[in-house]
């Protein structure tokens, strides 16, 4: 084999591999409330979850749950007839509403403590 060759399957193989190194919606799920217990991960009134500070697990969380949430307000928008938008507004309002005491939500792009 050539080294270019092997160079070759060794970028696909790494290619192949990123997906399978995402943090999966169950993990995600199962990880999330220690996460906001840790202040790690915060609501926002836009929907959806951000990571409070540079942690790269809880990026990995914060993105995991927002590609479901993503999913899941295109649906309600679609089937009420509404903009993404709207749903996402909502869904931030009520999020951050029942975010408990000691836990992060974000207002105005500054992290607050509940």
């Amino acid at each position: 084999m050539t080294l270019f060759a092997r160079f070759s399957a060794l970028i696909l193989a790494t290619c192949l591999a990123f997906p399978a190194m995402a943090m999966s919606l169950d993990a995600a799920k199962n990880a999330l409330e220690s996460a906001k217990s840790q202040g790690l991960v915060g609501e926002t009134t836009t929907g959806y979850l951000a990571p409070v500070g540079s942690d790269q697990k809880a990026k990995e969380i914060a993105s995991a749950i927002n590609d479901a949430r993503r999913e899941a307000y295109e649906k309600i928008a679609e089937k009420h007839g509404i903009a993404v938008t709207k749903v996402e507004t909502v869904a931030g309002q009520k999020a951050v509403e029942k975010t408990p005491s000691g836990q992060y939500i974000q207002v105005d792009e500054h992290w607050i403590k509940k």
